[in-house]
């Protein structure tokens, strides 16, 4: 539900900017404005899931996320948009937060931790495919782009009856001398080694996993070669390649070990797009969908190791502490994109800020793999109480 709307929003786009005559940055605060609301509510906010309860915060963030898409159909202006679109995010930050602490309650070990992120982010891959393919539909039938919002907002209705008649497990009691959990509790992790290496990490992948779902439509939109038909369904294809890894990850960390998945596959990132920058828009109809399947699993994996570094009590503060860097790489990302891209008259030139995310991100997951910095915290917390 929540990947079916923030992952539409790049074919969405190039109808706002010819709906509202509006230039690449002023656009792409329809997906800056929500992502930016993500991370002011997962920092400030999300502790909520440890001192509030799983199920009130999700409750909460989901009741929020229903009214705002229902709004969208009595809605016509580009700014009223992009209001309901910031509450959204605040309410995505409340029920996110409360959905990640969950996993941990119910994992016995960080192991299963990890497969169970990668299982359900391949959930949220499958959104990624429906709604880029729903808002096609709309378009080509003549239907309003607002009504993907409409029936996401059914979606969350039944998902909020679901969520309320669901058994959650027993809160767990506080470690001898630990303090309830409070918005001291997540300003204290920012500066924890552990919660900011893997906060990094996860939002150079972000930049370079969000400038090819907001902006690889426009990019692709100048293609004029013999492959017209990928082009079209590049973003697609992306997303497919994406949710199918994510469902392979369980299968890849059977047979490597975390770090050395994190490394083959951020390396698998930066070639495609350093393919991209030597072989311009006719490799990129080929490397950028590509490049979905060696993202699939590092985003899950890297969350679920950051938050695996702490106490199951910490579990909600650490995943806000991770969730607003990667709301902020989110919103900061495509939007400089779109700064460089309108300076220099071709969104390509955006494409170059990316590929700079993509290197990087390999260069820190090399370091990951020779010098394992998070192998202490990880033995630490391996045996989650039950």
């Amino acid at each position: 539900m929540f990947a079916m709307t923030s992952d539409a929003v790049g074919m969405i786009i190039p109808e706002l900017i010819n709906e509202f005559n509006l230039t690449m940055t002023q656009a792409s605060a329809f997906h800056y404005a929500p992502m930016a609301l993500i991370a002011f509510s997962g920092l400030f906010l999300g502790f909520l899931a440890d001192s509030f309860g799983r199920k009130q915060t999700i409750m909460l963030g989901l009741g929020i996320f229903a009214l705002c898409c229902f709004l969208f159909s009595v809605s016509s202006s580009f700014s009223i948009f992009v209001v309901l679109l910031s509450c959204i995010g605040l309410a995505i930050g409340l029920f996110k937060t409360g959905a990640l602490a969950l996993l941990g309650d119910i994992s016995k070990n960080n192991l299963e931790h990890t497969k169970t992120m990668n299982l359900v982010e391949g959930f949220f891959g499958v959104g990624a495919i429906v709604g880029p393919a729903l808002v096609s539909f709309l378009i080509t039938q003549q239907v309003s782009w607002t009504y993907l919002y409409v029936i996401a907002g059914v979606l969350c209705l039944i998902l909020t009856l679901i969520a309320w008649r669901a058994d959650y497990p027993k809160p767990k009691k506080l470690e001898e001398h630990a303090k309830p959990a409070s918005l001291a509790t997540t300003m204290s992790m920012m500066k924890n080694p552990y919660a900011l290496g893997f906060s990094l990490a996860i939002a150079l992948y972000v930049a370079t996993e969000v400038a090819i779902y907001v902006w690889m439509p426009t990019l692709l939109g100048d293609y004029n070669g013999p492959w017209q038909l990928l082009a079209t369904y590049a973003l697609t294809l992306f997303f497919i390649l994406r949710a199918a890894g994510r469902f392979l990850a369980v299968w890849l960390l059977n047979h490597l070990s975390w770090q050395a998945a994190m490394l083959y596959l951020s390396l698998g990132i930066a070639l495609c797009y350093l393919g991209l920058i030597f072989g311009g828009v006719d490799w990129a109809v080929f490397l950028l969908p590509l490049s979905g399947l060696f993202m699939s699993m590092i985003y899950p994996t890297l969350n679920s190791k950051g938050i695996s570094c702490f106490a199951v009590q910490q579990h909600g503060a650490v995943a806000g502490v991770i969730l607003f860097f990667t709301a902020l790489s989110a919103a900061a990302g495509p939007l400089l994109m779109g700064v460089i891209s309108d300076y220099f008259g071709h969104i390509r030139y955006g494409f170059y800020l990316a590929t700079g995310f993509a290197c990087l991100l390999f260069l820190a997951m090399l370091y990951n793999y020779l010098r394992n910095p998070a192998e202490q915290a990880l033995a630490q917390h391996s045996a989650l109480s039950h």
